[in-house]
């Protein structure tokens, strides 16, 4: 009698797990986007998402080409994936490996700390393939739309609170790819992106190009990484232009190469006073130089021109020849309302602070005094001019 009952209370319990597992996985399936009619090869991935969702699982998918996320499609990319663009045939430039994602579409990036998703080339060289491109519906001042200078989407828009998706802990590695001086790939791209889309942890290793580059847009970036060693990388670490009004928190760059600044920041070089202005807000920033020997000619932390507006806060430069550069009128008259940094420490940088007015008088020196206010403690982002400890387990080359 014991051992009927034993068997009965058994075969119970098998069948609540089997139900549990069950309902667990058709929880999981009713979760997903609709299915897609895009057919993933791994070994050669490249074309057009039109629709629905494209899961990529585990593993490495070899990507061949670009990849465009059309408008009401979804990528998502689980943790580990690892995304690795195969040498380019010099001759076909046209056939250059890229991911973007158009107006309406969304990326969806599950990295962890432990498993991050890694985008990097088969050749371990800056500028192998283009990288990751974001296109939105947020507003610009390039006009109400445009088009991306790499991947020809639109972009640009109405919706402020425009959503493309979301990304987290993702290692893009050797973007950057040039078609020619004016006209090159970031390692993210960031086109009239707007503030619905999440992107936090994210790391931009040896690009030839900028590592962020914001083109308007509204959209917040927090846990930023940007690291350049390698002899031919020659940009700057974080670049925005075209009237982005986002918020930036915990970003820390580092190059020790002859490459350009820690931030090129720039409202537009054609007309300096067109709405909506750059106006970010920066806090927690670490920005490491070459030293205060670097022979680029561009060793500037921070260079602020063509009226962009900005704030920064817990701020750390080490080794620039210059802290700041603020360039044109519109920019100096800001200074110390619109632009504006609190909390700074510098450590071994040359000249804290210069101003250029657009049109220079000789021995006129532009007022910028109110630039800044200096802090002996802090801390940048994190760590003060060391690597921050957010940056461990996922990171790479720091």
């Amino acid at each position: 009698m014991k051992k009927t009952v034993s068997t009965i209370l058994g075969l119970a319990a098998l069948s609540l797990v089997t139900l549990t597992t069950s309902c667990s996985s058709d929880d999981n399936n009713n979760n997903e986007g609709p299915k897609s009619d895009f057919v993933v090869v791994r070994d050669n991935l490249q074309g057009e998402i039109k629709s629905g969702e494209v899961v990529l699982e585990s593993g490495t998918y070899k990507l061949n080409g670009k990849l465009i996320v059309n408008s009401s499609a979804k990528l998502t990319i689980k943790p580990g994936v690892i995304i690795e663009a195969t040498l380019l045939d010099p001759n076909k430039i046209e056939e250059v490996r890229y991911i973007a994602v158009a107006q309406g579409g969304q990326i969806d990036v599950q990295g962890t700390a432990s498993s991050p998703v890694v985008m990097t080339s088969a050749e371990k060289k800056p500028g192998a393939w283009g990288g990751l491109v974001l296109c939105g519906k947020a507003p610009i001042n390039k006009g109400v739309t445009a088009s991306a200078e790499v991947s020809a989407l639109t972009y640009g828009g109405t919706d402020a609170n425009d959503n493309s998706g979301s990304i987290k802990y993702l290692r893009i590695e050797y973007p950057g790819f040039a078609y020619s001086s004016d006209k090159e790939f970031n390692g993210l791209s960031l086109f009239g992106v707007g503030k619905g889309t999440s992107i936090d942890y994210v790391q931009v290793f040896e690009s030839s190009d900028d590592g962020f580059e914001w083109f308007g847009g509204t959209v917040d970036a927090k846990h930023l990484v940007v690291s350049n060693k390698l002899a031919n990388v020659g940009d700057d670490l974080f670049d925005w232009t075209e009237g982005w009004v986002g918020n930036g928190d915990s970003w820390y760059g580092i190059r020790t190469n002859a490459g350009n600044r820690g931030i090129e920041a720039d409202n537009n070089s054609n007309n300096h006073l067109v709405a909506p202005i750059s106006f970010p807000n920066i806090k927690n920033l670490t920005l490491i130089g070459a030293g205060v020997n670097d022979t680029s000619g561009e060793a500037q932390a921070i260079k602020l021109r063509v009226g962009t507006k900005g704030k920064f806060d817990n701020v750390v430069l080490k080794g620039w020849k210059t802290g700041f550069d603020v360039q044109h009128d519109e920019g100096i008259s800001y200074v110390g309302k619109d632009l504006l940094a609190t909390n700074v420490k510098f450590e071994d940088v040359t000249v804290k602070s210069k101003a250029t007015a657009t049109t220079p008088v000789t021995g006129v020196t532009p007022d910028i005094s109110k630039l800044f206010t200096e802090s002996t403690t802090a801390t940048g982002a994190g760590n003060g001019s060391g690597v921050p400890t957010w940056t461990a387990g996922w990171t790479t080359g720091l």
